[in-house]
């Protein structure tokens, strides 16, 4: 399904995540963070598409996985400030608050993060820059990869009740699992088909527990 780059399917976006009623966690043992899943014009398509970052082999924890640009909070920060912050740091973004369109539920993760997803319009045309010390690559992936009738998929492993859930990604040709799949799903059910589909609970592989 094409979607494209379009003040209509902005307006979509922000009307369906004015109307979600996200989930905050209050857990002292987690430590906040952000990511963002900010949206752009996918090339010359003119479709929508989203940045997707391979962690730098350089990074001290969860080297070469699949993530959205973010990180933690620092002191004093919101989780609109720090993944504005973010995204300048990795990718040479700069964003405004009026750029964030919404936002989802909180994720809890093994590692030990609660992650606010922060969802931004972006509209500048600005190619990113990524800082090699924290991002190895930077993909601009197409919004429609997220309909496929194969997503989501689920998987079962014996140290846990819960599915791990990944996303197969045709323009990755590769997989990516929660909890950066889990954020992505939520993200597809609510702008996409207007769904408030909860995702906390879903499980993630055993090298994101570290």
């Amino acid at each position: 399904m094409r979607i494209d780059f379009s003040q209509s399917f902005r307006s979509q976006c922000v009307e369906r995540l004015d109307e979600f009623d996200w989930v905050a966690i209050d857990d002292p043992a987690l430590c906040p963070a952000s990511v963002v899943i900010g949206m752009v014009r996918g090339g010359e398509t003119g479709e929508v598409g989203f940045y997707l970052t391979r962690r730098s082999s350089r990074l001290s924890r969860h080297q070469g996985q699949y993530a959205l640009p973010g990180g933690r909070l620092d002191e004093g920060e919101d989780a609109s400030t720090a993944a504005l912050r973010e995204l300048e740091e990795e990718l040479g973004l700069r964003a405004k608050p009026t750029d964030i369109i919404g936002r989802l539920d909180d994720f809890p993760t093994r590692s030990g993060f609660c992650v606010t997803p922060l969802v931004l319009w972006l509209d500048s045309g600005i190619e990113p820059a990524p800082d090699p010390d924290e991002v190895e690559t930077v993909f601009n992936v197409p919004l429609e990869d997220l309909t496929q009738p194969q997503v989501p998929r689920l998987h079962r492993i014996p140290e846990s009740n819960q599915p791990v859930l990944s996303i197969p990604f045709a323009s990755l040709g590769d997989e990516v699992f929660s909890p950066t799949a889990a954020i992505l799903y939520q993200f597809r059910e609510v702008v996409l088909y207007g769904r408030s589909t909860r995702v906390a609970h879903y499980e993630q592989p055993l090298f994101a527990w570290k």
